[in-house]
């Protein structure tokens, strides 16, 4: 391994900037085989479309092989258990997304309806990554997704990279959402107890802890899988879209968890959609496209995910800060709105910047807080 690997750890800002987090689907590798993937591959795609532009967009570096767990593994058991209760059955699905995974991303644009729409290239892209417990209650389970790549580049092993990623938050018969409306800004929805009766609320967050998309959806659970479905969700415009277009503002349509015996997927069915400045949907023509998206998170063995623990170990006081920051301004808050960049930088790179602070020099809570106020109060708007 490359001596000096672990300092890749602090170019993970501009990593994520460039929106070159994963790797190229071409090099994922199979269980003890080879790291390039067969020269031809079948990907559902456009039949009659034929033009070499639709080749898949995606990650530009190589990742280093991995192994994948055909076992069932302990928490696939434990959601098998007989005599649970509808809501220790669903916690339990939650859990099972715990874990170390190969975490590879495919979206493709499956309709179209502007005039003379042509089909945009497919995006694909992996990585390694694992999912850690931050919270397990009766009613609260937080999962924090963490990265840690390694490269091959040259026959030389590059690495450790460590990105922290995505949260997820799932609450029991939540009535209160924070629910995008458009233009980076959040508001407030509340249902009735009986629409969240039995139904649990998934928070995503972005890499920077703010507030990304909610709703509520229920579990349902048989010998061969736990599913889990949203119901029509606001999203923004993710990294992978809003880097290279301009022409919609959100993402509209559900998302389906399903967990099985060697680990778990997302499938998105999503509506790009345009939006006057009001935030409603444009008349004259609300929807680009529709997308489809399957995010695999399979259960690998043998990956070295140590450096993910360590930056875990060392930023975690500061992010559950962060965590409490946000929870306080959301409930004092009916809607909120975020500048994209402060001074020429995103916020994602501030907060990023700060935590790799921590990982090599301590954290000081009182200087971390306040650092946190003052960091938000900048970009809220």
């Amino acid at each position: 391994m490359n001596k000096n690997g672990p300092k890749l750890i602090h170019t993970c800002a501009l990593i994520i900037s460039l929106g070159c987090v994963v790797h190229a689907n071409a090099e994922i590798a199979q269980a003890g085989g080879n790291a390039t993937a067969p020269a031809k591959r079948y990907t559902f795609s456009w039949l009659f479309t034929d033009t070499s532009e639709l080749k898949p967009r995606g990650g530009t570096t190589k990742g280093t092989p991995v192994q994948l767990d055909k076992a069932a593994g302990s928490a696939w058991t434990a959601l098998q258990a007989q005599g649970l209760s509808k809501q220790e059955r669903d916690r339990r699905a939650i859990l099972a997304m715990a874990g170390e995974y190969r975490a590879s991303f495919d979206f493709i644009e499956v309709a179209g309806f502007t005039p003379g729409y042509e089909p945009v290239r497919p995006y694909q892209s992996w990585g390694t990554e694992q999912v850690y417990v931050v919270t397990d209650e009766p009613d609260f389970v937080s999962l924090q997704h963490v990265m840690v790549l390694f490269f091959e580049s040259d026959g030389q092993t590059m690495g450790p990279m460590v990105i922290k990623h995505w949260r997820q938050d799932w609450h029991w018969q939540a009535r209160e959402l924070t629910v995008y409306t458009g233009h980076n800004t959040w508001g407030k929805a509340r249902v009735s107890r009986n629409a969240a009766k039995g139904a649990w609320l998934q928070a995503v967050y972005q890499v920077d802890d703010s507030p990304r998309y909610q709703s509520l959806g229920r579990w349902t659970h048989n010998a061969s899988q736990s599913n889990w479905l949203s119901e029509e969700t606001w999203r923004p415009m993710p990294r992978r879209e809003f880097s290279v277009r301009d022409d919609y503002h959100v993402l509209v349509g559900t998302n389906r968890h399903t967990i099985t015996r060697s680990g778990w997927i997302q499938e998105e069915n999503n509506l790009k959609v345009v939006l006057l400045p009001d935030g409603s949907p444009d008349p004259a023509q609300p929807h680009v496209a529709r997308e489809l998206g399957v995010n695999r998170y399979d259960r690998i063995i043998g990956h070295d995910f140590t450096a993910g623990n360590q930056y875990w170990s060392a930023t975690g006081v500061f992010w559950a800060d962060v965590r409490a920051t946000w929870r306080t301004i959301l409930d004092e808050r009916k809607s909120i709105s975020l500048a994209e960049e402060v001074d020429g930088q995103a916020l994602l790179m501030v907060m990023l910047g700060y935590a790799s602070g921590i990982e090599a020099g301590g954290y000081d809570p009182a200087a971390g807080k306040g650092f946190i106020n003052a960091t938000l109060a900048k970009y809220l708007r």
